[in-house]
């Protein structure tokens, strides 16, 4: 490709609009430009990119033995309703009504459509395990878009959705996506890690996401350093410590006279606030968090140094629709303004973290204004139930072999689910076994963010130059820089070893523009092809054209006949 007649409009400075690393050399590099919130044109330079990553989930995708289909994007309510997601999955559903004021969505993703696809025409255990999957934009109203193509409203994504016969053969197939994942993401050239999952607004009992590794990455990343478990933060367990004990502490009997003792703390609401008043350790402080969902209030139980994980409680009561209680909420529920709660005489149910279990003579709110209760014991207040609810934090033990967990930042860029029959069910789509027998069919989906990937390589892989495109998802294998297009030994030159080079089947960003040769380093540099070939008159006048790899920055000087072969070596195409 010629870079005189390709349109690729740089830009020198750095928009004030981008925030993240991708965004700005994205917009630098000529491979997006903003439409709308959330919603960018992508140019022809980024549009390479997008069908390398394509390219390569089409393959394993195929590989792995689902096929492609292409569903619509603008999806009839009735469908949603059938499932019960079209109220609950909120503001960031795309609402729109036709001319006849039938309501319909934008869809966000699929399962409603490609269920209703199978039902109508899957009718036997013969037609089974069948996965679908297609490469498709949606649209999710995000309430904040941001960071360019990493949370934007309008995206592309590859989902795939599969139906089997039973559980295990689901598990099966949600194998073989895994496996299929971590081929694509093993090809794109990424530094990545598999993790366990929530499974979110999708729903299903079994997820990992794929997270590219990036120290710009929006998500915490926990790994053990001795073996190979991995969870986001959302799922990351913390193993309990010992048996619950809800003994009383010694010396209680006689002396629990002034045990539990209401103590005034004017205007100390918070944990740091509260124990640097009353002089103890944060972990000696009970925090008593209010949530409230479908099924009502609740209240979680967590030490003072520790983080409640609402996915956790969600999980362990089964009510999705928990969220942190409103301020008039917990007034409503504990007598007292938020920061003065405790579980004294509450009238819900209460759900304390394992690590409560172990504590003694500690200090909760008084649910009163100003107040907070000392000398506290388990055995004052009745806990539902013991569980890990709290977030794990860095140097907890592994759940699985009692190593060390340490935190990475990372990027979501795929996530599989195993389904069930969350919706075959809920939309009747069954089929006839062997012996005839009516089933529901077992399903998984499996997403990747194509636009997101795109982006999370760009945040692994930068430099304060530009981008440095790993080989398989460069735009452009080679960048080639004529720098005297005037002289026209120069120009022959660079014009034979364009047509050498593309002839070979190598992808070439030839830089035949009359300008500086500052300018078409800078650009080369900000573009980050793999590989960089300059002609110069010095160069020339010893028979010599220079390569220079984007990632090392290692420079040599080659014989001109020798450049395709050099090339094509350090590409890993000899």
């Amino acid at each position: 490709m010629r870079y005189s007649r390709y349109f690729l409009p740089t830009l020198r400075e750095v928009p004030a609009d981008a925030e993240v690393v991708s965004h700005k050399l994205m917009l630098r590099a000529g491979m997006i430009r903003r439409v709308a919130a959330g919603i960018y044109d992508v140019l022809p330079l980024g549009l390479r990119v997008v069908r390398k990553v394509e390219n390569i989930i089409r393959e394993e995708m195929d590989r792995a033995g689902a096929h492609e289909v292409f569903l619509p994007s603008i999806q009839p309510a009735e469908l949603w309703e059938e499932t019960d997601r079209w109220n609950f999955y909120g503001k960031e559903l795309l609402r729109i009504r036709d001319r006849h004021n039938r309501e319909f969505c934008y869809g966000p993703t699929h399962e409603e459509v490609i269920t209703d696809l199978v039902r109508r025409e899957v009718r036997s255990y013969r037609q089974l395990p069948l996965n679908l999957y297609q490469i498709q934009t949606k649209f999710r109203d995000e309430i904040r878009p941001r960071f360019g193509l990493m949370r934007g409203r309008e995206f592309t994504m590859k989902d795939a959705y599969s139906f089997d016969s039973d559980r295990k053969g689901a598990e099966d197939t949600y194998r073989a996506m895994y496996d299929a994942y971590t081929a694509i993401f093993t090809r794109c050239g990424l530094d990545f890690r598999s993790v366990e999952a929530d499974t979110g607004k999708i729903g299903g009992s079994l997820s990992h996401e794929f997270m590219v590794l990036a120290d710009t990455g929006e998500d915490r990343v926990v790994s053990c350093h001795l073996c190979d478990y991995a969870a986001n933060l959302e799922m990351a367990a913390v193993p309990p410590q010992g048996k619950v004990d809800t003994s009383e502490p010694e010396g209680s009997g006689p002396d629990r006279v002034e045990r539990p003792k209401n103590v005034a703390t004017p205007g100390k609401r918070t944990v740091e606030e509260v124990t640097a008043f009353l002089g103890v350790r944060p972990q000696d402080l009970l925090k008593t968090i209010i949530m409230s969902g479908d099924q009502g209030s609740i209240g979680v139980l967590v030490r003072g140094d520790h983080e409640v994980n609402p996915v956790k409680v969600r999980r362990l009561v089964e009510d999705e629709t928990l969220e942190l209680a409103e301020p008039e909420t917990v007034e409503g529920v504990t007598g007292a303004p938020i920061g003065f709660a405790g579980p004294m005489g509450l009238e819900i149910p209460l759900y304390a973290d394992n690590a409560v279990s172990h504590m003694r003579d500690f200090v909760t709110g008084g649910n009163a204004m100003d107040v907070h209760t000392t000398g506290m014991n388990i055995s004052d207040f009745e806990v539902k139930v013991f569980d890990d609810l709290r977030e794990a934090r860095e140097g907890d033990p592994c759940p699985r072999c009692g190593g060390t967990l340490t935190f990475l930042r990372g990027i979501e860029v795929g996530h599989i689910f195993y389904l069930g029959t969350k919706y075959s069910e809920a939309m009747g789509a069954h089929f006839l076994d062997e012996k005839g027998r009516e089933k529901v069919i077992e399903m998984g989906c499996f997403g990747i963010g194509v636009g997101r990937t795109v982006a999370a390589a760009i945040e692994q892989n930068h430099d304060e130059k530009g981008i440095v495109w790993p080989v398989p998802l460069a735009p452009f294998s080679v960048s080639l820089l004529c720098l005297d297009p005037s002289a026209p030994e120069v120009l022959n030159a660079s014009e034979k070893l364009y047509d050498d080079l593309t002839a070979s089947g190598v992808e070439v960003l030839y830089d035949d523009r009359e300008e500086r040769a500052g300018v078409k380093f800078n650009d080369a540099d900000l573009i980050g092809n793999p590989a960089r070939v300059t002609v110069g008159k010095r160069g020339l006048q010893e028979g010599m054209a220079e390569i220079r790899l984007r990632g090392t920055g290692e420079e040599r000087k080659i014989p001109l006949d020798e450049v395709v072969a050099a090339v094509r070596e350090v590409l890993g195409q000899a």
